[in-house]
């Protein structure tokens, strides 16, 4: 058996997406910036997927620019906010993706902004007191966290959060790529000026992804060369991403609810699993609480076998993650969990669940971890 589990990695696309992809791969060539009829339909197609986007945001397209994933959406949000918004002041968690964490790292060190890492509760979630108390330094504020995090999948009060910001007059960029299209989201019922998605995070193609930039906020492209998305970012579109993007987005919409109840069902199927047949198993973060339903991170007992964990897996069929697949290549351990005062000379594993997942796959999965720690 093959069992597909690390979900919050990157997600099978849905055959749905595809077929709606392929005719923009054989029939419909056209350049979207070229005003005949071949680039007229090409054109068509990029703004019907910003109009999907934008309606299910309860934004305008005008709104929505067209990126190469999240990670560049991210960096547009965080160094226009310094760059062309006169922030001075960013204030993140140390538990946020690299691509936030990097950025703000960088500006910190060529000296552009003061940068400030907001307190974590116990379980792992942002301490509303302490962002409160930092938010009143008076400077121009960022604020940039993500909605979960995409490795023990706690959830941010993004309307608290966004109150917060308006109280103090800073700018809030939320990094919504682990819950973009697996909640909906209302952007005009929040306080947030930024938030990015990421395609192949909800069954979409890979290299495509958005940001929503409020019509508030004025930023100067982050890539020149081109007119396209309004100026903002020149080259030529990615036509077969950009249909992609849409075509997910809409059937993630249209099938949320009940998506949303059967891949909870299945994370806690695991967790009561891991309990009955794991003895001393534990999980990081708030599992059982504020917590994406597609994300659980687990702590292991000691094992033997503990340093060859994913590996063994693997060995079985079975795909997992020691945390961000955009960290994999680190032999430093998750920069998440060491935040949230785990101790790293035990394993942990982060399992990710979408709708192809079944009951099935997951009892076999914890079949083969009960065989590394429990003694026969």
């Amino acid at each position: 058996m093959k069992v597909y589990l690390d979900n919050a990695a990157t997600t099978p696309i849905d055959p749905e997406v595809l077929e709606a992809m392929l005719p923009y791969f054989k029939e419909y060539h056209g350049n979207p910036s070229s005003i005949h009829s071949f680039g007229r339909k090409t054109r068509a197609a990029v703004e019907a997927a910003r109009k999907i986007i934008a309606k299910n945001l309860n934004v305008s397209p005008a709104e929505i620019f067209f990126t190469s994933g999240g990670s560049e959406a991210i960096n547009t949000a965080i160094r226009s906010a310094v760059e062309d918004l006169g922030v001075k002041h960013i204030i993140t968690s140390r538990i946020e993706h690299h691509a936030v964490l990097h950025c703000a790292e960088s500006l910190a060190c060529a000296g552009k902004i003061k940068l400030s890492f907001v307190n974590l509760t116990g379980l792992g979630h942002i301490d509303l007191d302490h962002l409160e108390t930092l938010l009143s330094s008076g400077e121009k504020t960022l604020v940039t966290l993500m909605h979960a995090n995409n490795e023990i999948g706690n959830l941010l009060p993004m309307k608290k959060v966004g109150a917060l910001c308006e109280k103090h007059n800073a700018i809030f960029h939320c990094d919504t790529t682990q819950t973009m299209a697996h909640y909906k989201m209302d952007i005009q019922s929040v306080n947030v000026q930024m938030v990015n998605g990421a395609a192949h995070k909800f069954h979409g193609p890979k290299g495509i992804g958005f940001l929503y930039l409020s019509s508030k906020i004025k930023i100067r492209p982050l890539i020149f060369g081109g007119s396209q998305e309004r100026n903002m970012r020149g080259g030529t579109e990615n036509i077969y991403g950009i249909v992609g993007l849409g075509k997910a987005f809409e059937i993630a919409h249209r099938d949320m609810e009940a998506h949303q109840a059967y891949i909870q069902g299945l994370k806690t199927y695991m967790i009561e699993a891991l309990e009955k047949n794991i003895p001393e198993v534990r999980f990081n973060g708030d599992a059982k609480g504020s917590s994406l339903y597609t994300v659980l991170n687990v702590f292991f007992p000691p094992s033997e076998y503990a340093e060859m964990m994913l590996f063994s897996l693997d060995i079985a069929g079975i795909a997992a993650s020691g945390g961000s697949a955009c960290s994999s290549g680190s032999n430093q351990g998750s920069h998440v969990l060491r935040a949230i005062g785990t101790d790293m000379k035990n394993t942990s594993i982060r399992f990710s669940f979408s709708q192809y997942n079944t009951k099935e796959e997951i009892d076999f999965c914890v079949s083969k971890l009960k065989e590394l720690f429990v003694t026969k």
